[in-house]
């Protein structure tokens, strides 16, 4: 099993690349192997017209959190991308955050399986508003990515 520590680098690394995550704001909650959980803060432009997180904020967070999950489960060198993504809407994501709390169900030699949940949280109550199953490959670590020899070799 790899070390908590390493594995939280990498899925911070991740999602501090420059795009989607960094430009709505994702923050990584917890890393455990095989778990991963993110939240997303309400701003204007990641809502609809009706003033909810928008399906395609709830969708992207669910995506990356279970690409996450699914990837703390893979050896070092793999990297988990999504194949299916299936999300059911729930509920009007109207909260303050959206947290996005994903576990992978099944990992096998290329195909991994996970699901995840996201909740909206509205004066510190949650609402479930999506769950999501979501199929994944796992792909070579791109460069970019990977962690230097030097900070490998300090584990």
């Amino acid at each position: 099993m790899r070390d908590p520590t390493t594995l939280r680098r990498l899925v911070e690394t991740v999602t501090a690349l420059p795009g989607f995550t960094t430009d709505i704001g994702t923050r990584v909650l917890a890393v455990e192997p095989g778990y991963v959980e993110m939240a997303v803060e309400r701003r204007p432009g990641l809502l609809q017209a009706n003033g909810f997180f928008h399906g395609g904020v709830v969708a992207g967070l669910a995506d990356h959190a279970v690409g996450g999950a699914v990837t703390t489960a893979l050896p070092p060198d793999r990297i988990a991308v999504t194949v299916n993504l299936q999300v059911s809407y729930l509920a009007p994501a109207n909260g303050q955050s959206l947290v996005a709390r994903a576990r992978s169900v099944r990992i096998g030699g290329t195909i991994g399986v996970a699901q995840v949940e996201v909740v909206t949280v509205r004066e510190g109550r949650e609402e479930i508003c999506a769950l999501a199953t979501v199929t994944l490959r796992s792909v070579e670590l791109p460069a970019r990515v990977a962690p230097s020899r030097e900070s490998t070799a300090r584990g």
